[in-house]
């Protein structure tokens, strides 16, 4: 009777490990599946120079940290960064060299692409 008690613990506790491992295994695949890294061009066809790059889920005014670091997109220059993306799309904010912001929201398909142009009015804080 011991013996075969002891076997069924031995047994529940192989069985509760696999699952603790499997159910870990399927965590890790879900996340990854959610996050996606993409290539994103952004074409300066400004006359003033981009200083500064953020990312932000669409809806949000929680900017992560700058993407060009201490570059710059030159007026008619561009950048192609690679970014993750854990939304169907993300919002990218531009901010140039007088701290005036332009923003657009690109979708995280296999690349995405944003083109700043002159016509875009600037949010500068005023």
């Amino acid at each position: 009777m011991m013996n075969s008690l002891l076997t069924r613990k031995g047994i529940y506790r192989t069985v509760l490990v696999f699952v603790a491992v499997a159910l870990a295994g399927s965590a890790a695949v879900i996340s990854r599946a959610r996050t996606q890294t993409i290539s994103l061009t952004v074409t300066n066809s400004t006359n003033r120079e981009i200083k500064h790059l953020y990312l932000s889920a669409p809806n949000s005014n929680n900017w992560g940290p700058d993407l060009l670091n201490d570059s710059v997109i030159p007026p008619g220059g561009s950048s192609t960064l690679g970014i993750s993306c854990e939304q169907s799309s993300t919002k990218v904010i531009a901010e140039d060299q007088n701290g005036c912001f332009v923003s657009a929201v690109v979708s995280c398909g296999d690349s995405a692409s944003w083109t700043i142009t002159n016509s875009l009015t600037p949010d500068c804080g005023g």
